[in-house]
């Protein structure tokens, strides 16, 4: 039994991730990793960030600050961006397959080429993904 117990410790340890603030993420953007896939940033402070081509798939950034910030390229998919901030924030070209935007500030935000499943993925009331020029990936 404590055999199975420290396995599973130590299996668990390996997949939570060392990133646990913003400046963490920072620090390891710029250190060259770019998968930070399952990651947890509610309510972050990442104004004018620059995390272009990076893995962000699972991530949660609920009530996160992302204003002004490149997201270009991205992979966003089933991410958590419930009432972030994203007002003039780059996402060009970024995937939003199963995005959940629901209650996101995207005022000003580009969204050109950006990919997203009509079905799966959640927006702002209001907010028409045609009209802002993203891609159906259906």
């Amino acid at each position: 039994m404590s055999t199975t117990i420290s396995l599973l410790t130590n299996v668990m340890s390996k997949v939570s991730s060392p990133i646990k603030t913003a400046e963490d993420l920072l620090k390891a953007y710029r250190a060259g990793q770019r998968n930070f896939a399952n990651i947890s940033l509610v309510s972050a402070d990442l104004t004018g960030v620059d995390l272009k081509g990076a893995d962000l798939s699972y991530a949660d950034f609920s009530e996160a600050n992302l204003s002004q910030s490149s997201l270009r390229g991205t992979d966003l998919s089933y991410a958590r961006l419930c009432e972030a901030n994203l007002t003039e924030a780059d996402l060009r070209g970024a995937m939003l397959i199963g995005t959940d935007l629901r209650e996101a500030v995207v005022e000003k935000a580009q969204f050109q080429a950006a990919d997203y499943d009509p079905d799966e993925t959640h927006f702002p009331k209001g907010f028409d993904p045609k009209a802002a020029e993203m891609r159906a990936d259906r």
